[in-house]
């Protein structure tokens, strides 16, 4: 398989497991990540012999979402409205199912992912958050609307605008993962989870997943024409900006809501 500097992709018995591998930046995505990332699923999509894929993260978290140095660097648009937008993948187009091992937090972005992978194996030591308000944007990677599809809007609302996290117990609870295992047992769950999928027949998974996810999305095309303009409109805004150098250094933001 194709050789990659922000992630390493790997197959064995028809299940691709891709890891996010910028662990000293808590695997937050930059420009190159999400390129990478977009290349690594397109792969695994053409790819007769993988019928699954696995996606997680390196060293103790699983994605701390935009990498905001990157983003102060100039690399929003590579970042958010490449291929498949965040990270090269929540918006991709697939067929395959992909589920996440989610080894570590998971917030903004890289929660983003979770909500956009099929299914999920979190470890007990997870978190999921939309901390987006706090830095002066919103959850533009499909988390809000896709929260939105999932949950009640009650627990959206404070989830986005809060921008609090839950735990991974929370998440089970809330239908948002599909099991909870202790740290050292989730990649063992995930490929579990994935050998009983890849056992199935390859027309029946495509057809049935393609199925679910039309029952669930209504108008996505729409919603995200909707995120991608609000998304827009945060990620040019002097808010964003303070964000940003706030949470870099480690400061309340003074907002000017604009």
């Amino acid at each position: 398989m194709t050789r990659f500097e922000t992630i390493t992709l790997t197959q064995a018995d028809g299940i691709a497991t891709l890891t996010l591998n910028r662990p000293d930046r808590r695997n937050a995505v930059n420009a190159q990540m999400s390129r990478e990332v977009h290349a690594a699923m397109t792969q695994c999509e053409a790819d007769p012999g993988v019928a699954v894929t696995i996606l997680t993260g390196a060293g103790a978290s699983f994605c701390a979402g935009m990498d905001l140095s990157a983003f102060g660097q100039g690399e929003a648009q590579g970042i958010l409205h490449g291929d498949g937008h965040f990270g090269g993948f929540v918006a991709l187009k697939r067929t395959k199912p992909v589920i996440a091992a989610v080894n570590g937090p998971a917030v903004a972005g890289g929660f983003e992912m979770v909500l956009a992978c099929d299914m999920a194996v979190a470890a007990d030591t997870a978190i999921f958050g939309l901390p987006e308000a706090k830095r002066g944007l919103i959850g533009g990677a499909g988390g809000v609307f896709r929260l939105a599809q999932r949950l009640p809007i009650a627990i959206v609302n404070e989830m986005i605008l809060t921008g609090d996290a839950i735990d991974a117990a929370r998440a089970a609870q809330l239908g948002l993962v599909n099991r909870v295992v202790a740290a050292e047992a989730v990649m063992g769950a995930a490929h579990d989870l994935a050998r009983r999928v890849a056992a199935n027949a390859p027309m029946s998974i495509a057809l049935g997943l393609e199925l679910a996810r039309t029952a669930q999305a209504g108008d996505e095309a729409a919603l995200w024409q909707l995120n991608d303009r609000f998304l827009s409109r945060t990620v040019a805004s002097k808010d964003a900006a303070e964000g940003a150098r706030a949470f870099l250094e480690k400061r309340a933001p003074d907002w000017q809501g604009r």
